[in-house]
Formats: structure tokens, sequence, C-alpha cells
């Protein structure tokens, strides 16, 4: 039996970290330190999160029909027959798929005899406590005289939903936030946290498509980074099962997260040193064999495939098989012609010009890389995994996205890289002071930019689908947006209704165009 030595020495305040990845000590520029701050900006991250819960708009539209589906049916009919919500769907989803008699085509049944629903269950799993509470009040005002519709479509349902999202969101970015301010002052953390919420994509599906898997995503690989980051230097067997089920929350809710967990196999390398290489693997919790560690490993496999079941069981009873995604065959990716420069600097949608702020991000990662070697590396690591994948999906542009929406899975991981970057930053000047209003300055242009263009993706001033004229773009940041941005904002707080419709009908003329 091969034994795995330790020593119990402690990085200084972090005592969670082990000791070749100790979050960065004081720096004589910036004065800082590692262990986590007072709560207040916590505090203030509530209240603005509070604040932004007006830009909530609860609709149910394009993939979303099918994410909501998964929760709305076996909450309200009990089962998994989708034909009610293809029906109410928008009008660009439901023209498609529904006959003249309003019935959907049979071109859309599967061989189980159920409607297509390709999309993942995750989401619904996390809204459901929501829907659930929504639907208890609805029952319980309508027994109290009220007419609420209880199928699922009505106001209560498609709030709590909406709600739902947004809160997964911010829970997200403040995972994120948690990790950030362990490596840099949590004054950069906190400004690099703000900035990729308002200078992302990420605004559009907390907020503005809530019914889409994008925001449960982002939370969802916080939530696992910030548990494996807390965890790594000593993980026991019931936080393996923890980070287990996490990961399989993670799978459940976008598959292609499935890329982040790589950075598991790179631990485990290090972990295996021993029989491999012969040098010692420093644990808090004693010396581990190499068949303790394998069955930790072992736990966290099998909790990672029970949590993953209700995946399997939906595909089974939708497709008839447990292994049909419905999706695009992975025999027909472009494995051997990637799509990397379309993906980051493409006008349809490419990454890095649409979002530029996450460039500054991912040189973070690149930073942390140089300041942390093996932290950095991972997270590197799975940026590339998960950016390989994309690269090679057919659909890697996201069709309708703003941005690659894709990448808000890694919000976490921008969040961290461009704290780095921050603290760099800081480092060039004598005065944090001055350090700070001159880096959130330069961050609040990469907001209102991006604000400003989610405003014209969102009304079609650009199309939202396939690329976009930049000469135009530019033009209507510049003349348009300025002229039309207070009444649609206004119609869009106290009239949405009516400007959704319009929104709806705007998009499939573009669509009618093409």
């Amino acid at each position: 039996m091969i034994t795995i030595s330790r020593e119990h020495a402690k990085p200084a305040g972090n005592p969670r970290v082990s000791v070749d990845e100790a979050p960065l000590v004081q720096d004589q520029q910036s004065n800082r330190t590692n262990a986590p701050g007072p709560r207040r900006p916590e505090r203030w991250l509530v209240a603005l999160f509070l604040l932004s819960l007006p830009l909530l708009n609860p609709w149910i539209r394009g993939d979303g029909v099918g994410y909501y589906a998964f929760a709305r049916a076996p909450l309200i009919e009990h089962n998994f027959d989708f034909q009610h919500d293809y029906q109410y769907a928008n009008s660009s989803f439901r023209d498609a798929r529904l006959d003249e008699n309003g019935l959907p085509k049979g071109i859309f049944r599967t061989a189980t005899g159920h409607l297509d629903n390709h999309f993942t269950v995750g989401p619904a799993i996390l809204w459901m406590p929501f829907l659930l509470i929504a639907h208890a009040g609805v029952l319980l005002a309508n027994a109290l005289g009220t007419q609420v519709a209880a199928d699922g479509f009505s106001g209560p349902y498609r709030i709590a939903m909406a709600l739902g999202t947004a809160l997964y969101g911010f829970l997200g970015l403040l995972c994120a936030f948690r990790i950030a301010r362990q490596y840099v002052n949590e004054r950069w953390a906190l400004l690099a946290m703000i900035s990729v919420w308002w200078a992302s994509s990420l605004p559009v599906y907390m907020y503005f498509n809530p019914s889409w898997s994008h925001a449960h995503s982002a939370f969802s690989v916080a939530l696992f980074f910030w548990y494996w980051h807390e965890t790594r230097s000593a993980r026991t067997p019931w936080q393996w099962a923890v980070l287990g089920a996490i990961a399989g929350l993670m799978l459940d809710v976008y598959y292609a997260n499935a890329m982040v967990l790589v950075v598991l196999p790179i631990e485990a390398m290090r972990q295996y040193r021993v029989p491999w290489f012969g040098a010692p693997f420093n644990s808090m919790n004693g010396a581990w064999t190499a068949a303790e560690l394998r069955l930790r490993h072992g736990i966290f496999a099998v909790v990672v495939i029970v949590c993953f079941l209700p995946t399997i069981i939906t595909r089974a009873i939708v497709y008839g098989s447990a292994f049909e995604s419905g999706y695009t065959p992975l025999s027909h990716w472009s494995w051997t012609s990637p799509y990397f420069l379309q993906v980051l600097f493409s006008a349809n949608h490419g990454l890095l010009v649409w979002t530029p702020l996450l460039g500054f991000s991912i040189a973070g990662l690149f930073l942390l890389w140089k300041r942390q070697p093996a932290l950095g590396s991972t997270l590197l690591a799975a940026s590339l995994a998960f950016y390989l994948l994309i690269a090679c999906y057919p659909d890697w542009a996201g069709i309708s996205s703003y941005g690659n929406r894709f990448f808000v899975s890694l919000t976490a991981l921008f969040i961290i890289g461009l704290a780095v970057l921050l603290d760099w930053f800081a480092g060039l000047f004598r005065s944090m002071r001055v350090a700070a209003v001159t880096a959130s300055s330069i961050l609040a242009c990469f907001m209102l930019w991006n604000l400003a263009f989610m405003f014209q993706w969102g009304t079609h001033l650009v199309p939202a689908r396939g690329p976009i004229s930049w000469s135009e773009m530019i033009r209507n940041q510049f003349t348009v947006v300025p002229e039309e941005i207070s009444s649609k904002v206004a119609n869009y707080l106290f009239h949405r209704s009516n400007l959704m419709q319009q929104i709806e009908q705007r998009d499939i003329e573009q669509m009618h165009a093409k």
C-alpha cells in the first residue's frame, strides 16, 4: 500500500487552502490581505440586485418554451405532454410548429409520441421551488374567491420563474466574488463582479430572457468552482459527494458544462503523484493512500451519475433512449474544422467583439497563471476546454444570441480573471484612490457601451440572428439609442406587454426578410 505523506503547514490568512496554492498575501502597493473582509460589500450588492428587479421580464419565449415546459407540464398536468406549451409559445416559436388547426405538426412528434423537447431539465429543477410556492398561492387565492388561472402560464408563475432566474444569476455572481476576494483586494473583486455583471451577456439572460438556461448555468458553474476551491486542499468523502451533486446539477442545466470538469483530472494528476512519481501530496486530513483517493473519486462519480438521472430519465421518456439528446449528433460536429476565430471575433455574435470586456478577463486568467501557477493553469484549462467545444459546435454563434451566450457559463472565471487584472492595474499607480477612480471610469464605459448594445439587440435595431453591420451598430450607439432609450425604457417598465408584442413582431419580420 502506498501512503501519501503530508505536513500540517497552513498558509497564513486562509487555512482552507494548501501551501502551494495559497491566496496572494500582502502586497506593498495595495497593502491588501487575503482574509475575507466585512460583509458590507455583499449587503451593497444585495441592495443593487433588489434595485435591478424591475428589469425582470417574465415572458416565456424561444428556447425558454422548452426549458419551462419541463417544469410546467409535470407540475400542472402531471405528465410530459408539451402541447399546451407549444400553443402558448411566442409567435416565432409557435408558427413553425403548429398546423392550421393550432395543433402540433406531426414532424415534431418523437418515437414515443411526445413532442420534441431537446432542452435540458436542469433549469426546471431549479425553478421548481419557486413554482411550487406560486402554485400553492394561486390555489389558495382561488379558494378565497379570486380567479387566477392555475395553468402555469398566468402571471404568478411567470413572475416566480423570472425571479428564480435572477436570484440564481445573482448567487452565481456572489460565488465568484467570494473566490476573487481571496486573491486580490476586495475593492477589485467587487468592481470586477459589477463590471462583468453589466458588461457581458449575462443581463440578457438574467432579466430579459429569464426562461432560457444561461443564468442557471452561470450559477451552477460558479457554485461548482466555489465549492471546489473551498475544499480542494482537504476534501472529505462527504465533501466529494456534495461536489458530485453540484456537478450533476451543472450537467443537468447545460451539457457543455462538462468541459469545466477538466479541473478534476488535473487535480487528480497532482494527487496521484505518489504512485506515479514518488512525490508527496500534502493534505490537511492526514496521509492518504492511493486506494483512499480512488474511493473519494469513485464517490464523486457515483453521485454525479445519480444526480444526472433527471436528464437520463426525461430523455428516455421523450425520445425513447437515455442517450438521445435531441441536439445535432456529435458525428456532425466540426471536429476537423473548428470555428476558432469566428467564435471570438465574428460579427455573428463573436465573444470578444460583442462583449470586449471579457478579453481583459481572459488576460487576467493568464496573469493569475503567472502568479498562482497551479490555480491559474487549472482555470485556464477549464476555459480552453469549454472554448474548444463551442468552436466545434455547428451552431457556435448561438443563432438568436446576445454575444456568444454559451460563454455565460464561465461568468465566474471572467470575474476572477478581471479581478486579478484590476489588481495588477492598480500596481501601476502610486495612489489606490487614483487607481480606483481610473479603473471605475474605464469599466463604466464598457458597461454603458454594453447596455446600449443590449438595447439595440433587444429592440432589434440590430438583427438578433446572424452577423450585424458594425458601422450601423456604432452609428446607432451614438444617434438612435440616445433618442429612443428613454421612451423605450419607460414602455419596458410601465407598458411592457405592448412593447414585447412590438419586439416579437419585428423579430418575425426580420426572420421572414432573410
